[in-house]
């Protein structure tokens, strides 16, 4: 592949919709993790007697469901990517990769 194959790819409308769309939700997907993982810390931190609270008067507290919910949210938060992922990005992908081996084919044409 050459520097123009590459500029043309680089270029194409369906590739930059794909990296920005990918761009978007990964970046979307992070932040929504490191908001609530720093500000369980942020409770950790400053207030643990809120998380030593007694749900229902027992041994669990309220630090342990959050803590447990963390947890739960990040494998949510991965299955979210992947579903569109492969649903959506992959579909924009494939269409891509069709045009770049169209461009592909042309400069072996020539």
């Amino acid at each position: 592949m050459d520097d123009r194959q590459v500029e043309q790819i680089l270029q194409n409308p369906k590739f930059k919709e794909m990296v920005k769309r990918k761009s978007t939700l990964s970046w979307t997907l992070t932040i929504i993790m490191l908001v609530v993982y720093v500000g369980f810390m942020l409770l950790v931190g400053y207030n643990k007697e809120f998380l030593m609270t007694s749900l229902s008067g027992g041994v669990t507290t309220i630090g342990m469901p959050l803590g447990l919910s963390i947890i739960v949210l990040s494998f949510l938060l991965c299955g979210v990517y992947s579903y569109i992922a492969n649903n959506k990005l992959d579909v924009l992908n494939e269409e891509a990769m069709r045009e770049v081996e169209a461009i592909t084919h042309e400069k072996g044409q020539h």
